[in-house]
C-alpha cells in the first residue's frame, strides 16, 4: 500500500503568473497517478493542518506571524522569489501537516507515505521564508517523529538540485538528526559546501558540478551517502524529493533522467523500507510526473 497525502487546497497557494512553482506541478502528478493500474495500491489521504505549537518547534513566532499577516492582508513578497498569496498561510499549514501525517503512517503502519504538497519547505529557515518555501516541512516532520515511541534518530536525504539550507540549519545542531544533500554547486542558495558537517558530524553535503548525470549521482551515493546513512542508523528515513536535477528542468543544469531518480530511490529502499517521501522542487511538468510514476514502480517492487 502506498499512502498518497494530498489535498486540492494545495492548488490554492498562488505565486503569481509565470512563477515556476505553480499549481500545475501537482495536477500533472495527480493526473499521471490516476491513470495507473491497479488504483487499489493507493490510499489517498487528506491531511490535517500543523498546529502553531508544532510550528514553534522549528520556527520563531515572528516568522510565523509574518507569513500569516502577509497572507491575511492580501499577499506580498516574503523575498524576491517567494510570494505569499491570500490562501498561502492556511495552505502552508496543511502542507506541513501532510508531512506529519506521513510520519504517522510510516512509523505506526510500517507502510510507504508519499507527500504531494505545496508550498515546498527545504529552504525555509527558522526565522524566514525563502526560495519558494514558507515552513520547513521536512525538519518539522523530523521533530515530530522523535516525539513518537521507538523513534530516536531521523535521517533526511535531500536530492533536490538546490541545497536544503533551511532543513540543515534547523537540524544540524541536534544529534538526533542526520541530514545529507546532493545538490548542484554553485547554485542558489549558495550553501551546502562539503565543509559544513554539523555539530555532531551529522551533516553530509555533496556539491555536484553542473552537468552531472546518473552515473555521477550513483557513484557519490554509493561512496558517501550510503555509508553516512547506515552509520547514522536512523529509526526513520525521510527523502526530500526534488526533481529539478532533471536534464529538462528550467532552473538548473543537471542531466538526470526519470530513471535516475528511480535508481536513487531503489538505493534508499535498500537501506530502509518503508520510507517517507515528500515533494520539494521540480519544474518541468512532464519530467515531474514521469519521475514520480517511476518512483511508484520502485515502491511496488
Amino acid at each position: 500500500m502506498i499512502h498518497i497525502i494530498y489535498d486540492d487546497q494545495f492548488l490554492e497557494h498562488d505565486n503569481g503568473y509565470g512563477h515556476p512553482e505553480r499549481p500545475e506541478r501537482l495536477t500533472s502528478i495527480i493526473n499521471a497517478l490516476k491513470k495507473l493500474e491497479p488504483q487499489q495500491r493507493f490510499n489517498w489521504v487528506k491531511p490535517r493542518k500543523a498546529t502553531l505549537d508544532e510550528l514553534r518547534w522549528i520556527h520563531n513566532d515572528e516568522h510565523i506571524q509574518n507569513v500569516k499577516s502577509l497572507s491575511e492582508s492580501g499577499g506580498g513578497y516574503a523575498d524576491p522569489d517567494t510570494y505569499i498569496s491570500p490562501a498561502s498561510y492556511e495552505t502552508a499549514l496543511l502542507s506541513a501537516g501532510a508531512w506529519l501525517d506521513a510520519v504517522d503512517i510510516v512509523v505506526n503502519r510500517r507502510e510507504w507515505a508519499f507527500v504531494l504538497s505545496r508550498p515546498p519547505g527545504h529552504h525555509a529557515e527558522r526565522d524566514r521564508a525563502m526560495g519558494f518555501c514558507l515552513f520547513s516541512n521536512a525538519a518539522l516532520a523530523a521533530h515530530y517523529a522523535v516525539k513518537q515511541k521507538l523513534i530516536s534518530r531521523v535521517a533526511i536525504f535531500d536530492w533536490d538540485v538546490h541545497h536544503g539550507n533551511g532543513t540543515q540549519h534547523i537540524l544540524e545542531n541536534d544529534s538526533r538528526f542526520g541530514y545529507c544533500s546532493m545538490h548542484q554547486h554553485p547554485l542558489y542558495p549558495g550553501t551546502g559546501q562539503s565543509i559544513e558537517t554539523g555539530k555532531f558530524n551529522n551533516v553530509l553535503n555533496i556539491p555536484m558540478p553542473a552537468g552531472s548525470d546518473g552515473s555521477g549521482y550513483n557513484h557519490e551515493f554509493d561512496q558517501k551517502v550510503d555509508p553516512f546513512i547506515r552509520n547514522f542508523d536512523p529509526d526513520l528515513f525521510i527523502i526530500s524529493a526534488g526533481f529539478d536535477a532533471a536534464r529538462l528542468d528550467p532552473l538548473a543544469g543537471m542531466n538526470l533522467e526519470s530513471e535516475d531518480f528511480a535508481d536513487l530511490l531503489q538505493k534508499c529502499k535498500s537501506i530502509q523500507d518503508p520510507l517517507l517521501i515528500g515533494l520539494e522542487g521540480g519544474y518541468d511538468l512532464d519530467v515531474l510526473s514521469e519521475s514520480i510514476v517511476k518512483l511508484v514502480e520502485v515502491i511496488d517492487k
